[in-house]
């Protein structure tokens, strides 16, 4: 707006007389997940009450939705030193050396012990009653803020970047995902010991990757 469109007019030709611009309102959104501050201003004269119901319905939204995922995933867990995670009790420990993103993936890894095998479960929400290959995976990876919802095993093919990553390698197919994080493997079937149950575990021993699509989060 030009500092003339706002003058206000004066009883005498030629002269303006000076008025006071539009007020401002300003909306204050915070995004806990990506620890930054975003806002944005604009005239108020061009907020309705249906607007501004709008906005502060999406201030809400972002504030209430990162509280309820911190709530879902552990923000805390077992540490060992180095840069390998250890399994004991089927419950694994986290490196101290590795990025937080890793550690808590690993924690959130260790909750899914209690939880059965289930054909879809994780796909529709992170929060299930059980969980499937891919929704295993996507729990722990949406837990280290790596994903913002659940993926299929057809979808994790294309995840991130190509190959094995220094922390975390998801390896897919058509049919079945598993992953390596911090050297352990996560996999909803023991592989080298079929049993006929499956269930999101920690598993103690390898598994070969062939036929698999070798995929990393960037960065990691």
């Amino acid at each position: 707006m030009s500092q003339r469109s706002w003058r206000g007019a004066s009883p005498i030709p030629g002269y303006f007389t000076e008025a006071k611009p539009p007020k401002k309102f300003s909306i204050i959104l915070f995004f806990s997940s990506a620890d930054f501050l975003a806002y944005d201003r604009v005239s108020e004269e061009f907020i309705y009450p249906v607007h501004r119901k709008i906005l502060l319905g999406t201030a809400f939204f972002a504030l209430i939705v990162p509280s309820a995922l911190a709530d879902l995933f552990p923000g805390s867990g077992p540490v060992v030193s180095g840069k390998v995670a250890r399994l004991r009790l089927g419950r694994a420990a986290a490196p101290k050396n590795a990025p937080l993103s890793v550690r808590r993936a690993i924690w959130a890894a260790n909750q899914l012990r209690s939880k059965p095998y289930r054909y879809g479960g994780g796909h529709k929400s992170f929060d299930d009653r059980g969980y499937d290959c891919s929704g295993t995976i996507s729990y722990v990876l949406g837990a280290a803020g790596l994903i913002p919802s659940p993926l299929s095993s057809t979808e994790f093919r294309s995840y991130g970047e190509r190959g094995p990553g220094r922390w975390i390698t998801v390896y897919a197919r058509e049919g079945h995902t598993f992953a390596v994080i911090a050297g352990l493997r996560l996999d909803t079937t023991p592989f080298d010991h079929y049993t006929g149950k499956w269930a999101p575990r920690w598993q103690s021993t390898d598994r070969p990757p062939r036929g698999f699509d070798a995929r990393h989060p960037v960065g990691l």
